[in-house]
């Protein structure tokens, strides 16, 4: 018997290794997976975030630069339209303020004109600017060079912040501007709807990084970014907008950006990177989950899986143990059967003689003159008790050269219901005349089987001489039943006797085993039986309850098509 100890120490490390590379092989590519959709999904999501952050600046910049030119396409055809003589009288530039606010949309405050010197000649709006001089002031200095101009958001005489855009007009040799205050508010809703999540800013810088719009919070917004990006040599284009990251406060920070107004300004947008990739953190979050729910369930499919190998690793260690045994056994029941054959071969010579020279003895008594022999009826009675043990003594040794020699009759093409019904006639010397203890129930149409007639008989006669034995102690009956079951031809035999005990089911089919009184049987029978059946393809299975008698299945499988003539 190996150690106790150390075979379960031997179990669990072959448990603990299982599970160990299990987990390993699992986890690992699962490991690579999760790490590689980490990669790749930061870097998917970022070009999304920058694809979308660009679409959104390059919306909108379109979108104020078309406020922009638009303003600058009214004042300019009412320049060309009016004149500068309409454009000075002041009830005519009123009426065209009027006008001009209905066509843009209140998006004009006033309307002025600045002659060459920067004085103001001419004004319609709300507030009294008439003979204002901006001769000293940049944006004047900028606008009497230029066709069309737009100025930075300043505070100026109002002392509000606003901005002008205007156009140059030639009378002669004298310069003048025809000049629009745009309405800062509604310049600077065309920023404030540019707005995602909780941290977004959108506005505009200058060149000196002065704002032109209100973002929604100055603080921890760096100019710095975008006063480099308006001062670089990169030329202003339809699709010139820039993502750039920075970090302030040990927070990450985005920052995207446009040209407007040929470049003076920047359209910015601005948000924190908590902020900006929320989702992408709630992604990985969830990626997180998954990875330690998936780890989770291969920990415990691995130990569930190596605890249930192991254990039919186990169960397999001490079947091949109970083998060896069973080779060990099988090869000692081969040297008796062996020397069964050899007993029986020799025992069966000289029952032969003795059997044949009772026979010579029973003929010279039945020619005697009746009366001529003494005691004839006892010489008679002993000749039927030679006969009946040498009948005995020839079975005995015909089963022993049976399962000692295996041999192969001629296997034929028979209907089952005849070998049963032939085999039930040779054991009816066995039930008392008249008596009903044997029951046949044969179904009709059964396909053919391919076996040994004489084999056949041999398993039944032995299963109902069995039968028999049980039932003869007690008034009992024996059910003999034949049965289509799929593809196999079943025969039943089916007692009401006392039943086999748990005990010793098991080995009913050994060799050499029974349950008879010594000189009533041999053991062979069942084993004889067991191997006839499974050589021909069969299977033969018991059920038995104490108390409440016994059934034997014998299963044969159908001829198939080509073995019958």
């Amino acid at each position: 018997m190996p150690d106790t100890k150390v075979t379960d120490s031997y179990y669990r490390s072959l448990t603990r290794n299982i599970a160990l590379i299990i987990i390993g092989v699992s986890v690992i590519p699962l490991i690579l997976i999760t790490l590689t959709f980490r990669h790749y999904s930061i870097i998917s999501y970022t070009n999304n975030i920058e694809t979308h952050y660009k679409l959104l600046i390059q919306r909108h910049k379109e979108k104020i630069d078309g406020f922009l030119n638009q303003q600058l396409n009214c004042i300019s055809l009412l320049k060309n339209w009016v004149g500068f003589e309409q454009l000075a009288n002041d009830h005519a530039l009123k009426e065209k303020l009027e006008r001009l606010r209905q066509i843009s949309g209140v998006a004009v405050v006033d309307l002025g004109i600045v002659d060459q010197q920067g004085v103001q000649i001419n004004y319609a709006g709300p507030y009294k600017l008439k003979n204002a001089h901006y001769g000293q002031t940049l944006w004047f200095k900028e606008a009497i060079q230029k066709p069309d101009y737009v100025s930075d958001v300043f505070r100026g005489f109002r002392d509000t912040p606003h901005f002008i855009v205007s156009v140059r007009g030639e009378t002669g040799d004298s310069k003048w501007l025809l000049k629009a205050t745009v309405d800062f508010d509604r310049f600077s809703s065309l920023v404030e709807n540019i707005g995602m999540g909780e941290t977004g800013s959108a506005f505009i810088l200058n060149r000196q990084g002065e704002f032109q719009t209100i973002p929604r919070t100055k603080s921890g917004i760096s100019r710095e970014p975008y006063i480099r990006f308006l001062a670089s040599d990169r030329l202003p284009a339809k699709d010139d907008t820039v993502v750039e990251y920075s970090e302030d406060a040990g927070i990450g920070q985005i920052h995207v950006m446009s040209r407007l107004k040929g470049g003076d300004w920047a359209l910015a947008f601005e948000q924190s990177e908590p902020d900006a990739y929320k989702g992408l953190y709630s992604i990985r979050t969830v990626t997180v989950l998954i990875f330690v729910i998936g780890v989770t369930v291969i920990v415990v499919v691995a130990v569930v899986l190596s605890r249930r190998l192991v254990s039919r690793i186990r169960e397999v260690d001490l079947e091949k143990e109970m083998m060896n045994e069973k080779v060990i056994e099988a090869g000692k029941l081969a040297s008796v059967g062996e020397l069964a054959a050899g007993i029986a071969h020799e025992i069966n010579n000289p029952v032969a003689v003795m059997v044949q020279e009772a026979g010579w003895i029973q003929d010279i008594i039945d020619d005697a003159e009746p009366g001529s022999i003494p005691m004839v009826e006892e010489f008679e009675t002993s000749m039927n008790k030679i006969r009946a043990q040498g009948a005995r003594c020839k079975q005995i040794t015909h089963k022993l050269l049976s399962f000692a020699r295996k041999t192969d009759p001629v296997a034929k093409i028979v209907n089952i219901n005849d070998v049963v019904h032939e085999s039930i006639a040779l054991c009816e010397h066995r039930v008392p005349s008249g008596s009903n203890i044997i029951q046949a129930e044969f179904a009709a149409g059964l396909p053919p089987v391919r076996l040994s007639p004489s084999e056949a008989q041999q398993i039944f006669v032995n299963l109902i001489n069995n039968a028999l034995d049980e039932i003869e102690s007690r008034i009992g009956t024996l059910k003999v039943t034949t049965r289509l079951e799929g593809r196999n031809v079943v025969v039943d035999f089916a007692d009401n006797g006392p039943g086999i005990p748990d005990d010793i089911l098991p080995r009913i089919f050994d060799p050499f085993f029974t349950t008879k009184p010594v000189g009533s049987g041999t053991g062979l029978g069942l084993s004889i039986c067991h191997g006839i059946v499974r050589k021909w393809g069969g299977v033969i299975t018991v059920n038995t309850a104490k108390g409440m008698g016994t059934t034997f299945h014998v299963k044969f499988p159908i001829a198939k098509n080509k073995d019958v003539v």
